[in-house]
């Protein structure tokens, strides 16, 4: 017998499970898109050894060396883990798992204007959640369209096997994998208002177009989770935390690593 849905409709929930992904709108409130954006801006004038280290003098002519993206911010800040464990974030996971789900990781993105966007690619390759899947929780701070790079995403590619990244093409993507699409599908933008939130399936190829405007941020706070019933997942990822703050560890999934690594290694396995 299926389980009662917390917070989708069966419609959201056949929607995921035949395109590998789902906008909820509104899922964030203003005063707590306000809350997420007030502390990022607040991050973004320091520097966290191992989290977030940019050049705060400007650097180089790249903007995302002044504004590179935080990597695991709940480990260091309450506003983070508050809502990488969002109440209605958790609730949409459980729908989509049919069981309980496991945070394993939190991020924010910048995005400033001109930045490069991320090449196509698949986020289990780098978590390595197993059995099951990792689902990202992708939440607009910004409202994210083609102009500003917004997020691309590959319809229908939730069920293709988990491949080896090609190099992606470095002037137009900060990462360095590259996942073609299959020949019969396309990568299609994903086009959101500010507190939507994007839910997609690991296997789902996606990354985000470059940032074509001179005066507007795209940012987003984006977290990674694992089905309860996982037993191994990249170490990068660990400790996990159920919904109620517990941490949990899973065994040791070797290779993994950040979600794309970056041509200037500034964030190496």
């Amino acid at each position: 017998m299926t389980a009662a849905l917390r917070y989708l409709t069966s419609e959201q929930k056949k929607q995921f499970e035949e395109q590998g992904y789902l906008i909820v709108e509104g899922l964030f409130r203003e005063e707590e898109i306000r809350e997420i954006e007030d502390t990022f801006e607040e991050i973004s004038h320091q520097t966290i050894p191992g989290y977030f280290e940019p050049k705060l003098d400007g650097g180089d002519s790249d903007p995302l060396s002044r504004y590179p993206r935080v990597m695991h911010p709940h480990r260091f800040n309450n506003t983070a883990m508050k809502y990488m464990l969002h109440q209605p974030v958790m609730e949409v996971l459980a729908d989509l798992y049919g069981e309980e789900a496991l945070a394993a990781q939190s991020m924010f993105y910048y995005k400033p204007p001109g930045s490069r966007g991320q090449a196509l690619h698949q986020d289990n390759f780098y978590l390595k959640v197993e059995p099951g899947n990792c689902i990202a929780a992708w939440t607009a701070i910004d409202p994210a369209h083609e102009e500003n790079g917004s997020l691309l995403v590959v319809p229908n590619t939730q069920d293709e096997e988990i491949v080896c990244p090609e190099l992606a093409d470095a002037k137009e993507s900060f990462t360095t994998h590259f996942v073609k699409p299959p020949k019969d599908k396309k990568a299609m933008p994903v086009i959101m208002k500010r507190g939507d939130c994007l839910f997609f399936n690991g296997n789902l190829i996606h990354g985000s177009y470059r940032n074509k405007t001179k005066d507007q941020f795209r940012r987003s706070f984006i977290c990674h989770y694992a089905n309860e019933s996982a037993s191994k997942i990249s170490g990068f990822y660990r400790p996990l935390f159920r919904a109620n703050g517990e941490s949990i560890d899973l065994e040791l999934n070797g290779d993994g690593g950040p979600c794309g690594v970056t041509f200037d290694n500034a964030y190496p396995h």
